[in-house]
């Protein structure tokens, strides 16, 4: 599991084609663990998490999300969210949940951070992840809140799939760093 850290972040890719494989459960707790060594405002520590590797849990709110994303005016989206066999999963068999506390100086800052870890992790330990915002709003839903056993006072932030990737995916051409000011 040792991989420079430049070299990780170099690699990481966002997957949306996954083998099917289950992660086990030690990955699960040493991805969580990386999370957790994140800067926070304060050192508050604002997240928690859930893991869902349940398969149907995981359709079920595949399906919420096509359906909520599909009755939205404000979404245009070239995804086929019409088509049932279309997974905004993409067949990974983990979702890790970054859940936010709503009080503090930057909770929902510092759960990103945690998720940025946690996807080099991933990296490092030859995992695959993304980010699916798609299915945000579902689990922030208070019924899908209380089906995870979200407490009121936190809400889902950032959902992250992870897997073993169907395939390599190529790499994705970055912009050079904008920097508008350099003062000395």
């Amino acid at each position: 599991m040792s991989m420079p850290v430049l070299d990780a972040i170099r690699q990481r890719r966002a997957v949306r084609a996954y083998s099917g494989k289950p992660v086990d459960e030690a990955a699960v707790r040493s991805l969580l663990e990386a999370a957790v060594q994140a800067p926070s405002a304060n050192n508050l520590q604002p997240w928690s998490f859930v893991v869902i590797q349940d398969r149907k849990l995981l359709h079920d709110i595949s399906e919420e999300a096509k359906d909520a994303l599909a009755h939205d005016p404000h979404w245009k989206s070239h995804l086929p969210l019409a088509d049932p066999a279309f997974d905004i999963f993409y067949g990974a068999g983990t979702l890790i949940v970054i859940c936010s506390k709503r009080e503090g100086f930057c909770p929902v800052g510092d759960c990103y951070l945690a998720g940025q870890n946690l996807m080099l992790a991933a990296c490092a330990m030859d995992l695959a992840t993304c980010p699916i915002g798609l299915s945000r709003d579902v689990l922030q839903s208070p019924a899908m809140k209380k089906r995870l056993g979200v407490p009121p006072e936190e809400q889902p932030v950032l959902p992250i799939i992870v897997g073993h990737a169907a395939a390599s995916m190529p790499r994705t051409q970055r912009v050079q760093p904008k920097v508008h000011a350099w003062l000395r």
